[in-house]
C-alpha cells in the first residue's frame, strides 16, 4: 500500500451461490479525499460496502485499511480501527433524544461497556463533548428532540454525529443524500465536505450534482466490476459510462 493510499483492495469478489455481485474489484482511496463508488442500481456498489465494513465476507481477495489486512476481521473490529460506516436506512435510536444518541455512541469509546446500569451523573460528563458533536453537525436547536421527531434530513445529520462520535479515520457514506429535498442535501453536502476536511469519505450516491460537487475521484461500477475511473470530468466524458446510465453510447 502507498502512503497516500488509506483503503485498499485487491481481486475483491463476492459469489452469492453462482451469481457474482462484485467481481475482482481493484480499489484505492487516497487519504483525506472524498471519493464516489457510483453506478446503475444493481452495479454492486452496496455489496462492496457490506465486503469493506465486513458485514459481508469476501469469495476472495483482500483489504487494506491503513497499512493493515482487514480481510478477516469482524465488522466491530474494524469499526474500533477507525473504518465507520453510515447505512442507506437511518439508524438511530428512534425514541430517545438527540444528546442521549450520541451520548450513547460516546459511551462506547470507555470499552466494553455501555454504562446503562450506572447513575445519569457519570453519563452526562460525555454531554459537553456530545453537545459539540451536535454543533457541529447544526443540530443544537434539537439536542433534546427525540430522534423520531426530526426531520428525515436532520435524521442522517444525527447519523453521522453518531459517527463521528467514534472518531473515525474514514467515512463510509452509504446513500447519504437519498430521498432528501435540495435544502436537506445542500445540507447534508456542506456536513460531509465539512467532515472531510480531517477525514477519507468514501460514498456510495445516486445524486451526480452530489458527486461532481463534493468528490475528488469517482469509481463507477457496473454488473459488479469497475467500468471506469477518474475525476467527475473524465468519468462523465466517458462512452461507457454514458451507455451503462442512459443505455446508449451517444450524446
Amino acid at each position: 500500500m502507498r502512503d497516500d493510499t488509506v483503503l485498499e483492495t485487491e481481486d475483491l469478489t463476492k459469489d452469492f451461490a453462482g451469481f457474482i455481485a462484485v467481481r475482482s474489484v481493484n480499489l484505492r482511496v487516497a487519504r483525506g479525499s472524498i471519493h464516489a463508488m457510483i453506478g446503475p442500481n444493481g452495479a454492486g456498489k452496496t455489496t462492496c460496502f457490506n465486503l469493506l465494513s465486513k458485514f459481508l465476507s469476501p469469495t476472495r481477495g483482500r483489504i487494506v485499511f491503513d497499512g493493515r489486512d482487514i480481510t478477516a476481521l469482524k465488522p466491530a473490529d474494524v469499526a474500533r480501527l477507525g473504518l465507520v460506516r453510515s447505512f442507506q436506512i437511518s439508524a438511530v435510536f428512534p425514541h430517545l433524544t438527540v444528546l442521549e444518541n450520541v451520548r450513547i455512541a460516546l459511551q462506547r469509546r470507555r470499552g466494553g461497556s455501555f454504562d446503562f446500569w450506572r447513575s445519569k451523573r457519570v453519563l452526562h460528563a460525555l454531554d459537553e463533548r456530545a453537545l459539540a458533536l451536535i454543533a457541529d453537525v447544526g443540530l443544537s436547536p434539537y439536542a433534546n428532540a427525540l430522534a423520531t421527531e426530526l426531520p428525515y434530513g436532520h435524521k442522517r445529520a444525527l447519523e453521522i454525529a453518531t459517527t463521528l462520535a467514534l472518531d473515525p479515520a474514514m467515512l463510509l457514506l452509504d446513500e447519504p443524500t437519498a430521498g432528501m429535498g435540495h435544502d436537506d442535501i445542500t445540507r447534508i453536502s456542506a456536513l460531509i465536505k465539512s467532515v472531510a476536511a480531517s477525514r477519507t469519505v468514501l460514498m456510495v450516491e445516486h445524486n451526480l450534482s452530489v458527486v461532481a460537487d463534493l468528490c475528488d475521484r469517482i469509481t463507477v461500477l457496473t454488473r459488479g466490476q469497475v467500468l471506469a475511473e477518474g475525476d467527475y470530468q473524465t468519468v462523465s466524458a466517458d462512452p461507457a459510462v454514458r451507455e451503462a446510465y442512459l443505455g446508449t453510447g451517444h450524446d
